[in-house]
C-alpha cells in the first residue's frame, strides 16, 4: 500500500554541485533540530542518534538508461522506533546534460502484522524549497513551488492562468480564495497557511487576494473559486469545457469552519495520491541500491550498525543487478503511465457523459414546455409520442437544497445524515450532479407511486427501462440493483451500507441498502443508496447521498 507515503519530485533551479551543497546545508539544519549528529560530508553509513542511521553517497556517478552517465547524491535517514522504521530518502540526480531533479520520499516500515502510520511532510521538504528555486518541470514556464503558498495579486494572474493551462504540467495547483469581508492577513494565517501546509511539495500553492479574485474568476468562467472555497486544479484543465470542471475539486467554506484539521487532511489526499501515482521523470528511476559491507540493509535496530565504520557504504554497481533494478523501475513508470492514461480517460468520458446529459435533460424541459403550450392550445395529441418530460426551473441548486427540499416528496424518506449530503457541494461548483440526484428523486417518487399499487411492473431498474411517457426518467444503467458478492462479505464495507430505517420496516432500525443509484459519471461518482419497502410501508427510504463508500475502487 502507499496511502501513507510521502513523496516530493521536483526540478531544482541550479547545477548538480550547487543544489548537493543546499541540500546538504538543509540536511544538517533538520538533523540539528531533531537533536542528531551531524554525519559530516563523507559518504558512509554514520550513526548521527541512539536509534537513528544516515547513509550518505555523496560523490556518485552512476550508468543510467541507454548507457548515459548520471550524477547522483543520496542521503538516507533510518529511525528505529517499536512500531517500525521510519525512513527518508533524499536524492538528487542530474544526467548528463540534462537538468537536476530532487526527490523526497518519506515513510514508515511499519513491524510485521501492523499497517503503517502516514509520514506527514517532513520540515526538511519546507527546507529545500526554500533554497533550491524548485519548479515542476522543466519546461519553459513551469510554475514555482514554495513551502507555503504564494498570494496571486492583480497584476499575477495572467502568469497563473498560463501555469493552470499548461499542457505539460505534472502537478495539481491549489488556489484558496477569500471570505468577503474577511482581513486578508488574518484570514492567511490562520486558515490557509495550516490548511495548506500539509500539500507543501505536492501541489503548486496559491492564495487568491480580493483584489484578484474577479480577473481571475472572469477569466475561468466554469472553474472559479471564491467565498472562502478552496480548489485543487489537476494537470490538463480545459477552461472552455464547463463539464470538465467537475474534475478539479472544490472544498467549500464550511468543511473549513466545521474542522480545519480533518480539512487540511482531506486537501493533502489528492496531491498525495497523485505524487505517488504518477510516472516519475526518468532521472529520478532505475537507480541502485545503496548498501554497506557486512551489514545486513534490513537491520532492524540501531544496535546493529555499531561496527559499521564511515565510508563503508557503497552503491552497488553489479551491472546485472543494475540492468534488473533499471528494468523494474521501467515496468514499474509504464504501470504509472497506464494509470495517468487511464484516469484521465475515465474524467473525459465522464464529463462527456455529464454534457450530454445536461443536453439531454434541457432538451426534455423544452419539450415540456411545448407540450404545455400545445396542450392550451388543444393540439396536445400531437406529442403523444413525444420525450418524457426532464426537470423544472424550480429544480434546487445544491445539495443542501435539495436535502431541505425532501418533503416535497411524500413517498420518499430519507433517513441518512444530511452532512455527507452537503458536502457534496464543498466537492464542485458544476450543476450535474445536483440535477441528476433531482432527476433521480423525481423517478423514484413516481415510481413509488405506481409501485404501491402494483403497477410498476417490476423493480426501480425495470421501471427506468420502461418509464411511463407521463412520468420522469432516469437512465437505467445508473440504477444498480446490489452490490458486488466482495463488498456483501467484507464487514467494514457492508457496515457502512447498513443504512437507518424506522423499526418498523426493520426491528433493528437498520437494513443493507446495496441497491443504489450513481449520480455523475466515473466510477468514483456520487452515489444514492435506497431500499424499497412500497410492499411494505408503501415508501422509499433513501439512507445515503454522498461520495462513493468504500470499495475495490475507492478503498
Amino acid at each position: 500500500m502507499t496511502d501513507g507515503i510521502y513523496r516530493m519530485a521536483v526540478a531544482s533551479g541550479h547545477a548538480h554541485r550547487d543544489t548537493v551543497s543546499l541540500a546538504g546545508q538543509q540536511v544538517r539544519h533538520w538533523l540539528k533540530a531533531q537533536h542528531y549528529e551531524d554525519p559530516g560530508a563523507e559518504d558512509g553509513r554514520h550513526r548521527v542518534g541512539p536509534q537513528a542511521v544516515m547513509d550518505c553517497a555523496l560523490k556518485d556517478r552512476v550508468r543510467g538508461a541507454g548507457g548515459a552517465k548520471e550524477s547522483v547524491a543520496r542521503w538516507r535517514l533510518r529511525e528505529f522506533t517499536p512500531q517500525g522504521i521510519w525512513q527518508t530518502s533524499l536524492i538528487i540526480s542530474t544526467p548528463q546534460g540534462g537538468p537536476t531533479w530532487v526527490r523526497l520520499d518519506a515513510e514508515q516500515l511499519p513491524v510485521r502484522g501492523t499497517s503503517a502510520t502516514k509520514a506527514p511532510v517532513p520540515a526538511l521538504a519546507r527546507g529545500l524549497l526554500d533554497v533550491i528555486s524548485a519548479t515542476e518541470g522543466t519546461h519553459t514556464g513551469a510554475a514555482r513551488l514554495h513551502g507555503m503558498p504564494t498570494v496571486i495579486e492583480r497584476g499575477d494572474v495572467d502568469e497563473v492562468l498560463d501555469e493552470l493551462c499548461d499542457p505539460e504540467r505534472r502537478m495539481p495547483i491549489v488556489v484558496a480564495s477569500t471570505p468577503p469581508r474577511a482581513d486578508f492577513e488574518d484570514w492567511l494565517a490562520e486558515t490557509v497557511d495550516p490548511l495548506l501546509r500539509g500539500c507543501a511539495g505536492l501541489a503548486v500553492l496559491y492564495a487568491l487576494s480580493p483584489g484578484a479574485e474577479r480577473d481571475f474568476n472572469r477569466a475561468l468562467e466554469h472553474h472559479r473559486v471564491y467565498g472562502g472555497a478552496v480548489r485543487t486544479y489537476l494537470p490538463g484543465l480545459d477552461p472552455a469545457w464547463a463539464p470538465e470542471a467537475q474534475r478539479h475539486r472544490v472544498m467549500g467554506r464550511h468543511t473549513l469552519d466545521t474542522d480545519l484539521r480533518r480539512a487540511a487532511g482531506l486537501l493533502a489526499w489528492l496531491p498525495r495520491r497523485l505524487a505517488v501515482q504518477s510516472p516519475l521523470p526518468d532521472a529520478l528511476t532505475g537507480l541502485p541500491p545503496l548498501r554497506a559491507r557486512g551489514l545486513r540493509d534490513n537491520a532492524q535496530s540501531a544496535a546493529e550498525i555499531d561496527e559499521v565504520q564511515p565510508g563503508s557504504l557503497l552503491v552497488d554497481h553489479h551491472e546485472e543487478e543494475a540492468h534488473e533494478e533499471r528494468a523494474r523501475a521501467e515496468e514499474l513508470q509504464e504501470v504509472r503511465r497506464w494509470l495517468r492514461d487511464a484516469e484521465e480517460r475515465e474524467s473525459q468520458l465522464a464529463a462527456e457523459y455529464d454534457e450530454q446529459y445536461s443536453e439531454l435533460r434541457e432538451a426534455r424541459t423544452q419539450v415540456r414546455s411545448l407540450r404545455g403550450r400545445l396542450a392550451e392550445a388543444g393540439r396536445a395529441d400531437e406529442l403523444e409520442t413525444t420525450t418524457v418530460p426532464g426537470g423544472t426551473r424550480d429544480d434546487p441548486v445544491s445539495f443542501a437544497e435539495l436535502v431541505d427540499r425532501m418533503d416535497e416528496f411524500p413517498r420518499l424518506a430519507f433517513t441518512g445524515d444530511p452532512r455527507l449530503a452537503r458536502e457534496l457541494d464543498d466537492q464542485t461548483d458544476h450543476p450535474t450532479w445536483v440535477r441528476m440526484a433531482w432527476d433521480a428523486l423525481l423517478a423514484l417518487e413516481d415510481y413509488a407511486a405506481a409501485a404501491v399499487h402494483g403497477a410498476s411492473g417490476g423493480d426501480f431498474r425495470r421501471w427506468c427501462e420502461n418509464t411511463p411517457a407521463e412520468c420522469h426518467v432516469f437512465p437505467p444503467r445508473k440504477v444498480i440493483r446490489d452490490e458486488s458478492r466482495t463488498v456483501r462479505t467484507n464487514g467494514k464495507w457492508k457496515g457502512e451500507r447498513e443504512l437507518p430505517v424506522p423499526v418498523d420496516v426493520s426491528p433493528t432500525g437498520k437494513v443493507f441498502m446495496g441497491a443504489h443509484l450513481r449520480i455523475g459519471g466515473g466510477g468514483t461518482a456520487p452515489r444514492l443508496h435506497y431500499h424499497d419497502d412500497c410492499s411494505g410501508t408503501g415508501r422509499i427510504y433513501i439512507g445515503y447521498i454522498g461520495l462513493h463508500l468504500h470499495n475495490t475502487r475507492t478503498n
